[in-house]
């Protein structure tokens, strides 16, 4: 990716914005456009997904236990499925215990890992309760000895990706990233919220702006990317390296494309067919059957492949329909039936659409 200059009309004043790519070490992430770890989401078949569709300068593993792999559990170790297509990849680990922790980074490094990544915000209680996730921040000595046993096992760059802090009254985002670049760090990622937050509030974006003027290395920005539009202010605002889209991906890799191409050229793309949301989404879960088995894949993407569909009157009867499905043939013939009534009912579910599955 060449740098691009974008001028909004906002902004027609101003001096127009570079967007640049970043390394992560050695590695050129271009575009700065990072697809987001998410749990039960960014798994191989997403990934390749998302990649084909997308192009992200970076993607992400789902959270791995670092626990999981010392003990070999083989569901896990399906959790990698690293690719080609998909580089650079960051296989991000999570975990509390130094030794351990070095021990996954290597296996990680073996399996394909361009970047390990050390998951330093997930809030959920079964990750914290390990002393994992965000609760490493609650003591950042053990956090350093973690990132600095991890940074001496491997030789690929290593990561963290935080939160602002574990409560409103613990801020531990540019202090800790001080100390861990210290140690050896090569790039941080910040979802701008506490962790008591979750998923709820607003992103504080100062806080990216804080993280970005404490450290050298590049800093990625995450929280409340909803549009290309976020993309660019997140960048102007705060001078991070990078942008981090997550949940607004979860069916519907279209805005990381988007996002892509708005940062290149400042145009925004035509939304995506009904047709190419049904391929993506039947594309989807025919990747992961491959990994998981096609009964497995078809429940494990239940929640997720009415997403693709997202906006259109009457997802909720597609999604109760898919709720149900066993199989592909199933969820292909729910998505045939869901094309047919909406090519005549003006890109609008009919209210009884889908009453005869």
């Amino acid at each position: 990716m060449k740098s691009a200059t974008i001028q909004t009309t906002e902004h027609m004043s101003a001096e127009p914005f570079v967007v640049r790519p970043y390394f992560v070490g050695p590695i050129r992430i271009d575009p700065p456009v990072v697809l987001a770890p998410m749990a039960d989401v960014t798994n191989g078949a997403y990934r390749r997904l998302v990649k084909r569709i997308g192009g992200p300068g970076l993607m992400v593993t789902e959270l791995i236990s670092t626990m999981a792999i010392h003990h070999k559990s083989a569901r896990t170790m399906t959790m990698f499925d690293v690719t080609e297509e998909q580089r650079p990849l960051a296989v991000q680990l999570f975990g509390s215990d130094p030794a351990i922790m070095a021990e996954a980074a290597r296996v990680a490094v073996g399996e394909g890992a361009d970047i390990v990544d050390i998951n330093m915000g997930c809030w959920v209680p079964k990750v914290c309760k390990t002393g994992g996730g965000a609760a490493m921040m609650k003591d950042e000595d053990m956090a350093c000895r973690v990132v600095e046993a991890i940074i001496a096992a491997v030789e690929v760059p290593v990561t963290v990706k935080t939160r602002a802090g574990w409560h409103y009254g613990h801020l531990a985002t540019a202090g800790l990233a001080r100390k861990l670049e210290e140690v050896g760090v090569a790039a941080f990622a910040l979802h701008a919220r506490f962790a008591v937050q979750g998923h709820t509030g607003n992103a504080d974006w100062n806080l990216i702006r804080e993280i970005k003027q404490a450290v050298k290395c590049p800093v990625v920005g995450n929280g409340d990317i909803r549009a290309p539009q976020d993309a660019l202010r997140m960048l102007q605002e705060t001078g991070c390296d990078g942008v981090m889209v997550g949940r607004a991906a979860i069916g519907n890799p279209w805005i990381v494309r988007d996002t892509v191409h708005f940062l290149r050229t400042g145009d925004l793309l035509p939304p995506p067919t009904l047709d190419d949301r049904i391929e993506a989404a039947l594309t989807h879960v025919t990747d992961l059957s491959n990994t998981l088995g096609e009964s497995r894949a078809v429940r494990h993407l239940r929640g997720q492949l009415p997403q693709y569909l997202r906006g259109y009157h009457g997802v909720a009867r597609v999604r109760e329909a898919i709720h149900g499905a066993e199989s592909i043939a199933a969820v292909a013939s729910i998505f045939q039936t869901a094309r047919e009534h909406l090519a005549a009912a003006d890109d609008e579910f009919p209210l009884d659409i889908l009453d005869t599955i």
